[in-house]
């Protein structure tokens, strides 16, 4: 076996050692989980995740995750809680606390400290019978049977398993509160994901030029129209309406057909019934069916009346595509 066949082979055997691991944490949720779940729906405070090591790690992670879904959390690392951090916790707030082995010397002291102040604790950990499993209201199982480190110590599976347990939650959150791409959105309101969920197609096509012609028009005119509004398109327009459009390929294929078009009018090379999509539609929508009919641009419409156009580039510009 050459080098990098041994490479590859290490990260299929750790890979599948993760996804078995879990496979196999779906065998180990019971209700406990549920009234997890329950609980923290219910509470009228925050969601402190606590852990030390790299458990504090996924702990921000999974912070992150369910501030952006609608379930308001706080990290807090064990270690900085025993040193003035526990002030983060207050009166209806539930600690969830992360740790594989749950005997670690600092969640020892932190964990009768949470236990004196009334509050809630959830566990996550690979050990039920720990010091952390035994004084926790409700334990989430994230036991594994081996690391995928060959030498079973670096923390790799356990943190996978961690991880998801953590997304399982969140996502059970998300579902009972009925959290929709709309919440989502608020929460996410930059970058090219922001966008997708809220940006909408008059966002885009109300800067960009009308090109527009009527059904008499000379090819003159329409070649002009295209040029000077570059947008590759024109529509076609009759009181208001859109009746047809006109791309490049239109011009393209009428030109390879006649040698004089003189004569000619929009409505002889226009492709009647074009694609239109409303302004008040989604940017997403407009992405979607423009890959659908493979073209590049879409003719707005405002209640019928024609309101502008939509080209691919000002959804690659704006990051949906």
């Amino acid at each position: 076996m050459n080098k990098k066949e041994s490479i590859l082979q290490n990260a299929i055997k750790t890979i599948t050692a993760e996804s078995d691991a879990i496979k196999h944490l779906t065998t180990l949720l019971d209700d406990d989980f549920a009234s997890a779940v329950d609980l923290i729906y219910n509470s009228k405070g925050r969601v402190i995740i606590t852990g030390i090591g790299k458990s504090a790690i996924i702990a921000t992670k999974i912070v992150a995750t369910m501030n952006s879904t609608g379930t308001p959390a706080i990290f807090m690392h064990a270690a900085d809680a025993i040193h003035g951090d526990l002030g983060l916790i207050l009166e209806d707030d539930i600690v969830i606390c992360i740790s594989k082995s749950g005997s670690t010397p600092e969640i020892k002291v932190l964990v009768p400290l949470i236990k004196n102040a009334n509050n809630k604790m959830i566990a996550i950990t690979g050990n039920k019978d720990s010091f952390l499993g035994v004084q926790a209201d409700f334990v989430l199982n994230t036991f594994v049977s081996q690391e995928a480190c060959p030498n079973n110590l670096a923390p790799t599976t356990s943190t996978t398993a961690q991880l998801v347990m953590g997304d399982a939650l969140a996502v059970c959150l998300l579902e009972k509160r009925g959290f929709s791409s709309k919440d989502f959105a608020k929460y996410h309101p930059g970058g090219a994901l922001g966008k997708k969920l809220y940006l909408r197609v008059k966002d885009i096509s109300s800067v960009n030029e009308k090109p527009q012609v009527s059904a008499s028009s000379s090819i003159k005119d329409v070649i002009v129209e295209i040029s000077e509004k570059m947008l590759g398109a024109t529509a076609v327009v009759d009181k208001g309406t859109v009746i047809g459009v006109i791309t490049d390929g239109d011009l393209r294929r009428m030109l390879s057909k006649v040698e004089d078009f003189s004569a000619l009018t929009a409505k002889d090379i226009m492709s009647k019934n074009p694609k239109l999509i409303s302004q008040d539609a989604m940017a997403l929508d407009a992405k979607e069916l423009m890959e659908e009919n493979g073209i590049s641009q879409l003719l707005v419409e405002d209640k019928g009346r024609y309101a502008g156009v939509v080209h691919i580039h000002d959804l690659i510009k704006e990051g949906i595509i």
